[in-house]
């Protein structure tokens, strides 16, 4: 692996980025575990958990655009330290504060906007202005790949802490390890801007502001199916990544099986998301996508119509685990491909925006429709309606850039 004149070195920025994504995604998937000891310690029900994590979710996504736009101007380093302390800080909230607006704000705003600055659009827009084309795919899936191994590793790191820590002095543990983001981020200092590769869509004008980009985005028909369907993979992952622990306690099993879940979910996905981007390569990415959504709603409802035990949460893991996060490769180098690179950050947290919609969706919703009926039944559901109605929605999706004028009237 070699890189360009002008450009970061591959080796150096993929290894950064992903030992970036790994602490950030990470953590961030270990907070289903903090559910019960959080009520429990303070008397709130799942709603009030469950509402703190939808708005984490609502914030990241709807300061991504603004983030996106400030990384691509200024670069990404300039974006995760500062947002490596903001992570920090609001991990710190969710462990002192007793009182529910405060622990909301730090939990939902501050980490929100930390994980904004330090998660995959960041990361996709410096890989999308340093790789050509032919393997940008392939090296948005290393990354994706390592977000899903620090699922696999922090998550059990988070369980371990619980048991020997109590719940706040765990936490602290992780604001501490979010701080490591910083020093990893000197390696994506990118060079001065240089002229779009080569490789890049030809209609990528340096020129472009990123108020036409938005323009251009928002009249392409096929850009606003792409970002209606990833509505639905934050609606899935979210519900589930928070809520499995308590669905399983629920179900009588022990905490170890949800630990155990969650940690093969996340080694599982390290395997998907790698294969979706290398995939990507080779065949149509939105037939992938459509595959994937169509995937989990067939898992999703074996799962919930048969007998549960540690095996089949264990199996129901590990297949989901492979269709986890496999979404974001392909979804991120559609939008570059439809698009170009010199304003991805910007389009690709635009995009991830609608997942986050659907994560808040997922978290708060099951969390209030728990509280109401004493059961997950009815958001299993809605989430397997979705994945067939994502399903659907990217099949006609064109990957390559068309005419914004084009796409209006097809």
């Amino acid at each position: 692996m070699t890189s360009s004149p002008g450009r970061l070195p591959m080796r150096q920025m993929l290894l950064c980025g992903a030992l970036i994504v790994t602490l950030s995604m990470g953590i961030r998937h270990a907070f289903g575990l903090w559910l019960q000891p959080i009520t429990m310690a303070h008397g709130w029900t799942r709603e009030d958990y469950s509402l703190a994590l939808a708005l984490q979710n609502l914030v990241w996504g709807a300061s991504g655009p603004f983030i996106g736009w400030w990384a691509d101007r200024s670069g990404a380093f300039r974006v995760l330290v500062p947002g490596a302390i903001l992570y920090a800080l609001g991990l710190a909230g969710m462990a002192l504060f007793e009182q529910h607006l405060p622990f909301l704000l730090a939990t939902g705003v501050t980490i929100g906007l930390g994980q904004a600055c330090t998660t995959y659009a960041v990361i996709y827009g410096v890989i999308g202005r340093n790789i050509d084309a032919s393997q940008r795919s392939w090296a948005m899936g290393i990354t994706a790949a390592a977000g899903s191994f620090g699922q696999f590793l922090m998550v059990p790191l988070a369980s371990t802490l619980l048991h020997r820590l109590d719940w706040s002095t765990a936490l602290l543990a992780l604001a501490a390890s979010a701080l490591l983001i910083a020093p990893f981020a000197w390696g994506l200092r990118e060079p001065a801007r240089q002229n779009p590769s080569p490789h890049a869509p030809t209609t990528d004008s340096p020129t472009q502001s990123a108020g036409q980009a938005l323009r251009e985005a928002f009249a392409h028909r096929d850009y606003l199916l792409l970002t209606a369907g990833y509505f639905v993979c934050g609606f899935q992952v979210a519900f589930i990544g928070v809520h499995l622990p308590s669905y399983l306690a629920d179900q009588k099993l022990s905490p170890e099986v949800a630990t155990t879940a969650l940690a093969l979910i996340g080694l599982f996905n390290v395997i998907g998301t790698y294969a979706a981007g290398a995939l990507g390569q080779r065949l149509r990415k939105t037939r992938i996508l459509s595959t994937i959504y169509f995937s989990r709603a067939v898992v999703m409802t074996v799962f919930i119509l048969t007998p549960i035990s540690p095996l089949s949460v264990g199996i129901f893991a590990a297949i989901m685990g492979a269709l986890w996060l496999s979404t974001v490769p392909p979804t991120n180098a559609v939008v570059a491909q439809m698009h170009g690179v010199q304003h991805l950050t910007m389009l690709g947290a635009i995009v991830f925006f609608s997942h986050q919609i659907g994560s808040f969706m997922g978290v708060w919703l099951a969390g209030r429709l728990y509280d109401l009926s004493g059961s997950y039944s009815v958001v299993w559901w809605i989430a397997i309606a979705l994945g067939i109605v994502a399903c659907v929605l990217n099949l006609p999706i064109r990957e390559n850039r068309q005419p914004a004028t084009r796409l209006v009237t097809a």
